[in-house]
């Protein structure tokens, strides 16, 4: 019997719980009949126009992505701007759409845990725990040899796939690592957090100037991590191939793709 996004929606909410998710969060089924047939999933980390068109013409009956498209409300879906556009498309192909955001990053196979698992990290766990004590934002854990800071971020860009804006580093490049603390995706909320004051250094995404100032300055009176900062897109990219793994075994005979399209924002950087 086949499947139907209804089915693909019980898989999702079995994988990665909507009970999981923040309040301020969107997940879930974006568009698309719940009755509708599934043969073909595509994942990919935003519903851009390119994924949007990559979707279609790949044949997929359903693009998941892990950011929310209507994360925000919007007063128009014209074909003029970039959501109502995205949602034409996929309308139009025959393409459901459905996120699957914070309640993907919590659980034991989230983003933060593949982003851990990447970099070998051992006695994981949370950085904040949440409805269980294997569940919650972020992780951190220990690494199974000790290294420095410069070639822990040489690691990571061996791992993540290039952008333009690469990995920035605050602290020496021979600094001792050993504790590793990390969030994928956007973290710098979780900087205050005693378990990331108490790692070596904390990597994560979307470091904002004084927040990484303010960070920088306690360590050096009180101590405290240094400060890897990657692409967004890149440390979450690294969860589709895990997800898509998840959904294969759950749904058996559908075909799952992940998108390989940079839908990183930056095109090129000046060095200077």
């Amino acid at each position: 019997m086949p499947h139907t996004v209804a089915d693909v929606c019980a898989v999702v909410e079995r994988l990665w719980p909507i009970s999981g998710a923040e309040g301020w969060d969107a997940s879930g089924l974006l568009s698309g009949d719940p009755a509708a047939t599934v043969r073909s999933i595509h994942l990919a980390v935003d519903a851009v126009i390119d994924v949007a068109d990559e979707a279609v013409a790949t044949g997929a009956d359903l693009l998941l992505v892990h950011h929310p498209l209507l994360l925000r409300g919007v007063t128009s879906v014209a074909e003029d701007r970039y959501k109502g556009a995205v949602l034409a498309r996929l309308i139009r192909g025959g393409c459901a759409l459905l996120a699957a955001h914070t309640n993907a990053d919590v659980v034991e196979t989230g983003t933060s845990a593949v982003l851990a698992g990447r970099l070998g990290l051992v006695d994981v766990r949370p950085i904040a725990p949440g409805e269980t004590p294997t569940r919650g934002i972020g992780r951190v854990g220990m690494l199974a040899e000790p290294t420095t800071l410069g070639r822990l971020a040489r690691l990571l860009g061996e791992i993540l796939p290039a952008t333009a804006s690469g990995i920035r580093v605050s602290g020496e490049y021979d600094r001792p690592i050993e504790t590793v603390a990390l969030c994928a995706g956007a973290g710098d909320s979780l900087l205050s957090e005693p378990v990331v004051l108490a790692a070596d250094v904390y990597v994560t995404s979307d470091l904002r100037h004084h927040p990484a100032s303010e960070s920088r300055e306690n360590a050096r009176v009180t101590g405290g991590p240094a400060l890897i900062d990657v692409s967004h897109w890149a440390s979450e990219w690294l969860w589709l191939d895990a997800a898509a793994h998840e959904l294969r075994a759950a749904l058996p005979g559908v075909r799952v793709t992940v998108s390989d399209l940079r839908t990183d924002p930056w095109d090129f950087t000046i060095v200077q």
